[in-house]
C-alpha cells in the first residue's frame, strides 16, 4: 500500500486509464471528506467561540495538506513537489492541530481522536506500508495524551483513532495499490511497444549490414586494385573500375528492394493484429476478408485507415462489437469498419481528426473516405483505386 509511482510517459494517456484515475481520485476524496466531517462535529459542540476558531483553523490546515496528498496519489511525481515535502507538511499541521483542535468539545466529543484517525488514514497516500505502523503508534500516543489532558475518556479516544484510522488506511492503501497496478501495466505496454520497435530497427539494420557488407568490401578491393594498376596496366585498371561500378549499382538495387520489402504492408496481418487487440479489449470482432490479394499500394492505404479506425473504436466508444469488411470490385478496393457503442449525440467529426488527415491522403491518390454515425453505430468507409 503506497502512493503511485507513475511517470509522465504512461500516466494517464488513454481513455480507460484517465477514467480509472478519475474514479480513484473521486473515491479517495469522498472517503477522506466523510472522515473529516467527524472531527468537524466537535466544532458544533464547542460553546467557546475562540476554541471553535482555533479548531477550524487546525482542521482547515489538515484538510489543505490532505488535498495535496490526494492529488499526489494519482499524479506523476514529476508534475508535483516531492512527496516527502507533503509528508513533512502533514506532520507539521498534525502537530500544530494538537493545541488548536485538542481542546475543542473536551469531554463531550473526541475531536482530536477523529482527526488523528484521518491522519492515520492518509499515511498510505504518501508513504510505503512500513511507515504505517510507526505513524499509527505515534498518532495513537498523541490521541491518548490529548484525551488525558482534556479530561476525555482515553479508551474511547484510542479506539476511535485506532479502529477508524486503520480502516481508512486499509481502504486508501488498497485503492492506491490498485491504481499503481494499472499504471505499471500501462508502463509495461509502452515498454513492450518500444522494445518491439527497437527489435524491428535492429532486424532492419542487420539486413542492411548483411546486404551491404559484402558488396562494400568487394568494391573497396576493386577500387584499390584499380588504383594500383592505373600506372602499369590502364586497360585492366579500367575493367576493375567498371566492375566496381557494376557492383555499386547492384548493391543500390538490392538495397532499394530490401527497403521496399521492409515498408510493404501486409493488410491481412494488420487486420489480424487489430482484431486481436479489439478482442482482448472485450470487443467482439468479425472480419470479412477480400476474395483475393490487393495491390501493395491499395493495401498500404487501407491498412493506415484500419489502424486509425481501430484506435477510434477503443478510444472513443464503448463498443461491444466491430465488423471489418474488405472487398474488391472492378478497379476499386473498399473497406468498411463498423462498431456500436457510440453516444447518440456524438458527431463523427468530434473523434475523427486522424481520419480527416487520412481522407486528404486518400483523395490525393484518387481514393475516398467517409464516416457516419447512426443509431449509436459508427461507420468508416474507405475506397482506393486498384488499377495501375
Amino acid at each position: 500500500m503506497r502512493g503511485v509511482t507513475s511517470d509522465p510517459a504512461v500516466a494517464p494517456t488513454d481513455r480507460r486509464l484517465r477514467q480509472a484515475r478519475l474514479a480513484t481520485a473521486i473515491s479517495l476524496t469522498a472517503g477522506m471528506l466523510a472522515a473529516l466531517l467527524l472531527p468537524a462535529v466537535g466544532l458544533a459542540r464547542e460553546p467557546d467561540p475562540w476554541r471553535v476558531a482555533g479548531g477550524a483553523v487546525g482542521l482547515t490546515a489538515v484538510a489543505a495538506v490532505l488535498a495535496a496528498a490526494l492529488r499526489a496519489a494519482v499524479t506523476p511525481p514529476s508534475d508535483l513537489p516531492p512527496r516527502r515535502r507533503i509528508r513533512y507538511a502533514l506532520a507539521l499541521v498534525t502537530a500544530a492541530s494538537v493545541p488548536l483542535v485538542g481542546p475543542v468539545a473536551a469531554g463531550a466529543w473526541p475531536t482530536w481522536a477523529w482527526l488523528g484517525a484521518v491522519v492515520v488514514g492518509a499515511v498510505p497516500l504518501l508513504a510505503p506500508l512500513r511507515a504505517l505502523v510507526p505513524a499509527a503508534v505515534l498518532v495513537l500516543a498523541t490521541s491518548g495524551a490529548v484525551a488525558a489532558a482534556t479530561g476525555g475518556p482515553v479508551g474511547r479516544a484510542l479506539a476511535v483513532t485506532g479502529t477508524v484510522g486503520l480502516g481508512l488506511a486499509a481502504v486508501n492503501g488498497f485503492q492506491t495499490w490498485f491504481w499503481d497496478l494499472l499504471v505499471q501495466a500501462a508502463r509495461g505496454r509502452a515498454a513492450q511497444a518500444r522494445l518491439a520497435a527497437a527489435q524491428e530497427r535492429l532486424r532492419f539494420a542487420g539486413d542492411v549490414h548483411d546486404l551491404l557488407g559484402h558488396h562494400l568490401t568487394v568494391i573497396a578491393l576493386k577500387a584499390e586494385l584499380a588504383a594500383r594498376l592505373a600506372g602499369s596496366d590502364p586497360e585492366r585498371a579500367g575493367r576493375e573500375a567498371a566492375e566496381a561500378q557494376r557492383l555499386a549499382s547492384s548493391a543500390l538495387g538490392e538495397l532499394r528492394r530490401t527497403v521496399h520489402g521492409y515498408r510493404r504492408v501486409d493488410l491481412a496481418e494488420q487486420v489480424g493484429a487489430v482484431g486481436q487487440v479489439l478482442t482482448s479489449s472485450g470487443v467482439r470482432c468479425t472480419v470479412v476478408p477480400p476474395a483475393g490479394d490487393l495491390p501493395d499500394e491499395a493495401a498500404t492505404q487501407l491498412a493506415a485507415v484500419l489502424r486509425e479506425a481501430g484506435t477510434n473504436v477503443l478510444r472513443h466508444s464503448r463498443a461491444g462489437w466491430c465488423r471489418i469488411e474488405i472487398s474488391q470490385e472492378a478497379d476499386v478496393a473498399r473497406m468498411t469498419v463498423t462498431n456500436d457503442g457510440v453516444a447518440a449525440d456524438t458527431a463523427p467529426d468530434r473523434h475523427s481528426h486522424g481520419l480527416r488527415g487520412l481522407a486528404d491522403r486518400l483523395a490525393a491518390t484518387g481514393g475516398q473516405l467517409q464516416t457516419r454515425s447512426e443509431g449509436g453505430v459508427f461507420t468508416v468507409e474507405a475506397t482506393v483505386p486498384t488499377a495501375s
